[in-house]
């Protein structure tokens, strides 16, 4: 058991994961497309927003506690869909739902797990939401959703903005592969990773949970990268999403959102909330900050439909900056996935707790006990960004 006691932040986590997880796959999830330069503004744009500190305020009985679309959270804060979860750590999906059903946030399953819809459903329980990447195969595509309502999930969560892939140099590099090829500088690395591979060889969950063995046409499950030129479809479109909607029956969020008028087709959809997201800086690199796109969002559709949104969430005043440009959700990737490669499910809920302290004690020093009652007046006038 991984002593936590002296783990302070999210950074923590990521050195410690950077220790233990495998290079390929640390790179997967740290890593953006191109020159990164999206994925740094998404963090370094949080940044440039300033507090103001209020002083002799009550700040007894703070609660972070709202919804999200509906459903009661602890903090407006969700676990993102993530792909390789299970990579970054044995069973890895499992672990991340139990912490985050324990912690009262939702989990997001990605497409791309490693454990299958009914792995986390039997072992962590019902209620988390799924996140679909449209493929060529109709036929997969309603079977996969038919296996989540099947299972109990809460939502649907529809990713826009993955009908291409992004080049991201490092997975190139590294020859990404699931599980890793036996190359000799993949045995050397693994070689330095004792805790990794223990996990990974008492687990039989080694591949694509949710794809291997029901998808049509694929030979190579181990190729990331030529599955996904192979499988996604590059002709989605807003009938997919009707189309979708309707075999779901369920509720509907739509990701990969970073324009008012994308926003606006997301509402007329009838989509229950939206995520601003540019994929975490892995797909269009040189497009904005999503902390930058969110007030011309709000301010395009905030009154008509749920704003959510993901990329570069690293703390607590994070998650409270967005909120107060508007945000009624945010979500974390790579922080829950330090967590999880530093320490399994124990990692997931330290990032958690680390992200749950930020928030209520930032939210006190900027004179509020309640997140609703939370605005853009916590912020110095000038420092943050505007629709």
């Amino acid at each position: 058991m991984t002593d936590l006691s002296k783990i302070t932040c999210i950074e923590d986590l990521r050195v410690l994961a950077k220790r233990r997880v495998p290079r390929m796959f640390y790179d997967y999830a740290d890593s953006g497309s191109w020159t990164e330069s999206t994925y740094r503004a998404n963090q370094s744009d949080f940044q440039s927003i300033l507090f103001k500190q209020r002083v002799a305020i009550n700040m007894e009985g703070r609660s972070t506690a709202t919804t999200m679309i509906g459903e009661p959270v602890t903090m407006p804060v969700a676990l993102a869909p993530t792909g390789l979860t299970g990579m970054q750590h044995a069973d890895g999906e499992i672990a991340a739902a139990r912490a985050a059903n324990a912690f009262g946030v939702p989990f997001t399953l990605s497409t791309m797990s490693i454990c299958s819809i009914e792995d986390v459903a039997e072992h962590a329980g019902q209620g988390f939401w799924f996140q679909l990447y449209v493929m060529r195969d109709r036929d997969f595509i309603e079977r996969l959703i038919d296996r989540a309502k099947a299972a109990g999930c809460g939502a649907l969560v529809i990713t826009l903005d993955l009908q291409i892939l992004g080049q991201r140099h490092k997975d190139i590099k590294n020859g990404l592969s699931t599980p890793p090829k036996p190359t000799i500088a993949n045995l050397i690395n693994l070689a330095t990773k004792p805790r990794w591979v223990a996990g990974m060889l008492a687990t039989p969950r080694r591949k694509f949970g949710n794809i291997h063995g029901h998808v049509k046409g694929v030979t190579d499950m181990s190729n990331l990268g030529a599955w996904t030129a192979d499988q996604f479809d590059p002709r989605l479109n807003w009938g997919d999403v009707e189309w979708i909607k309707r075999r779901w029956g369920g509720k509907i969020i739509i990701k990969g959102i970073m324009e008012p008028e994308d926003a606006r087709l997301a509402v007329d959809s009838g989509a229950d909330a939206l995520i601003v997201s540019n994929h975490g800086g892995r797909q269009l690199d040189g497009a904005p900050s999503a902390i930058a796109a969110l007030p011309a969002i709000v301010d395009a559709v905030g009154k008509q439909i749920e704003v959510h949104m993901d990329s570069g969430i690293r703390s607590g005043q994070d998650v409270l900056k967005a909120w107060a440009l508007g945000a009624r959700g945010t979500y974390i990737g790579r922080a829950f996935l330090w967590g999880l490669g530093a320490a399994g499910e124990a990692g997931v809920t330290k990032a958690l707790q680390i992200i749950h302290k930020e928030l209520d004690t930032t939210m006190a020093f900027c004179g509020h006990t309640q997140i609703g009652n939370v605005d853009k007046g916590i912020f110095r006038a000038g420092t943050y960004p505007v629709g």
